[in-house]
Order: C-alpha cells, then structure tokens, then sequence
C-alpha cells in the first residue's frame, strides 16, 4: 500500500511523519538504538522483507538519520545514527512509556531504561515547563508561530 506524503502539509507533525511515520522505520530506529548496525542484523530482528528494509534504511540514510560507512572488518556495510537520528530518542521513549502504560503486558515492563552511569530508571517522558516541573496536557496550548499559514491560523485560532 502506497502511503500518503505529507511534502506539502506545513505541520511540522506531519513533515515529521512523512520521514518517520512508517511503522517498520519505527523498529528500525529502535533496533538501531539497541545497536544493531548491519542489514542482516535488522533483518534477522525484524523478520521484515528485504526489499522493505532497503527502502528504509535508504531514506533514513537520504533524511540524515542514519549514516551508511564501510564496515571496519570490510564486510558489508554498517548504519550508525547521526546526530539527527540521536534527537529521536524522546520520540522513541515517549512511545514507549505509553505502550508500557495502556498497553501493558501481565508479567510488567517488557524493558527498562535506565542511566547508563547510575544504573538508576530514567523518568517517564513527560513534557516539562521552562522550571522542569511536569505540565499536563490541559495545561499546553499551541500559538501560531511565524510560519504557520494564513489558512492553518484561521482555521485552528478561530
């Protein structure tokens, strides 16, 4: 099933989902945290087609999420994740916590985060205001920014 672009949606949710909305690149992203750099690594994990894979390592590698370099062992090659693709570790917790939470298994966590110096869980994602308390959803409201357009700001701030 081809699925619809948002190219020209001016949202940045929806420019965000245009590159990784797709749930296959989801798992990619995840496994790629938990370290897997070769194709036959995803693949293995994954169980996904190979033609699938490939399409999606490639736009992530085309969006600047991920890198392709030669293996150091002069195997096939290996995919890290750039700076763009670290700045999804949020995304990818947040998601994670609310599946942990309204989609528990019986036995509890399936994993736990936690700081890698410490040993010590990481918080639930949360969004924070500018002093670092937690705000609730009715406590975060949008404001048009400056390029929001003129059809998007009448129709969302009547």
């Amino acid at each position: 099933m081809k699925l619809k672009r948002f190219d020209d949606m001016n949202c940045s949710l929806a420019q965000t989902l245009d590159v990784i909305g797709e749930r296959w690149t989801l798992l990619i992203l995840r496994d790629a945290f938990f370290g897997a750099r070769r194709f036959s690594e995803f693949q293995r994990s994954l169980g996904v087609a190979r033609n699938i894979l490939s399409k999606r390592l490639n736009r992530l590698v085309d969006e600047g999420i991920l890198e392709r370099s030669p293996a150091a062992d002069g195997g096939h090659a290996e995919y890290r994740l750039t700076e763009k693709g670290l700045a999804l570790q949020p995304v990818l917790l947040a998601m994670t916590h609310w599946g942990d939470r309204y989609r528990p298994h019986p036995r509890g966590k399936r994993l736990e985060f936690v700081e890698r110096s410490s040993g010590n869980p990481i918080r639930t994602m949360a969004v924070l205001n500018q002093a670092g308390e937690p705000l609730k959803p009715k406590e975060v409201k949008a404001v048009a920014g400056p390029a929001l357009d003129k059809d998007w700001r009448e129709q969302l701030f009547q």
